[in-house]
């Protein structure tokens, strides 16, 4: 007989709850994941659970089904989170999984998820997480693996903490190749336009950008970092900042396919065209980086196949095994378009 997780085998709950010093219903919802629970007791009874060796959470038999995983999405409006679902979908399937897609946890890029969505993933007996977009704080992250929860981060907002285990894109490596592809054409006065300054893969581009900068010996001009937080209307503010400067750049690096349209906004109303007054690349090739006038050239990220790397990891976590490193970087490629071209003669953008 199964009594709250535990078998009669090892300890009752009872005997848990006399241990922490609480009662028997507490005790069952820290086992069970509510979050309703005093961090104090929780500790209390954690403490008791690890103690007493009481198992919270079957292992998962691998001959069978891995059954119902979550994805966290921050939106299902955005072009980003469709090509990861389609990935995710795709190795679910091949996975025999079945996926319980979440977009209210965070309701804006980055942001944390709102209480209680904890209990429901325990109350609907997930058997790991993907999030995509995320930052959890410590104690949510804790609160996963005490309970057994395995999880899988797709491009984490924030370094995640030490052995937790997420799929990303080759952030610094594509910064520095868009960066290089501008000095080929001939361009020096290089502006970039980053998304929040705090973020991990967005300062890991402006780093790409600054080290192709470096290895070229071009030098690095503060006034020409800016960060749009991944927002079209401030990326378009950013670029008419930049072409207010007394030299401005003739080439920018957009390190996000929709703040690149913004950009495209400020230059069309300054009266100056892509490329022939300024070339510019973005970052992600998301559909709307072709549907753009010019077509955008852009650094692509591998969404569907970072999307299918983490639902891989996923499994074998549930499975018991660990992959050798936490975290795993897809490579990113260069895609030009029409929206690069070498400066113009004097390397001054006419203004309007």
């Amino acid at each position: 007989m199964v009594r709250g997780g535990s078998t009669t085998t090892g300890p009752t709950l009872a005997v848990v709850a006399r241990e922490a010093g609480v009662s028997v219903p507490t005790a069952s919802k820290v086992v069970n994941g509510r979050e309703d629970v005093a961090p104090e007791t929780r500790r209390r009874v954690t403490e008791a659970l690890d103690r007493l060796g009481y198992v919270r959470r079957p292992r998962l038999d691998t001959t069978k089904s891995p059954g119902m995983v979550d994805l966290v999405v921050h939106s299902l409006e955005s072009s980003w989170s469709a090509a990861v679902l389609h990935g995710v979908a795709e190795a679910a399937r091949d996975a025999s999984l079945e996926v319980v897609v979440s977009a209210d946890l965070t309701r804006t890029w980055g942001r944390r998820p709102e209480r209680g969505w904890l209990d429901r993933i325990t109350a609907r007996g997930s058997s790991g997480v993907l999030f995509n977009l995320a930052e959890l704080p410590p104690s949510q992250h804790a609160w996963l693996e005490q309970h057994r929860i395995p999880f899988v981060m797709i491009e984490p907002v924030l370094e995640p903490p030490p052995g937790v285990v997420s799929v990303g894109a080759a952030n610094r490596d594509g910064g520095v190749m868009a960066t290089e592809h501008l000095l080929s054409l001939g361009h020096e006065r290089i502006a970039v336009i980053g998304g929040y300054q705090r973020k991990l893969c967005s300062s890991a581009r402006v780093a790409g950008y600054r080290s192709a900068l470096a290895a070229a010996g071009v030098c690095h001009r503060p006034e020409y970092v800016r960060y749009g937080d991944f927002d079209e209307v401030v990326a378009r503010h950013r670029m008419l900042e930049l072409l207010d400067l007394p030299e401005p750049p003739t080439a920018v690096f957009v390190c996000s396919d929709k703040m690149a349209l913004g950009v495209y906004e400020a230059l069309a109303l300054r009266g100056l065209r892509v490329p022939d007054d300024i070339s510019v690349v973005g970052f992600d090739d998301l559909p709307e980086a072709r549907w753009a006038t010019p077509a955008l050239t852009t650094v692509r990220q591998p969404f569907s196949e970072m999307a299918a790397t983490a639902v891989r990891l996923l499994v074998r976590l549930m499975a018991g095994e660990h992959p050798e490193s936490p975290r795993t970087e897809l490579p990113t490629r260069l895609v030009r378009r029409a929206s690069t071209a070498p400066p113009r003669t004097g390397s001054e953008p006419r203004r309007g």
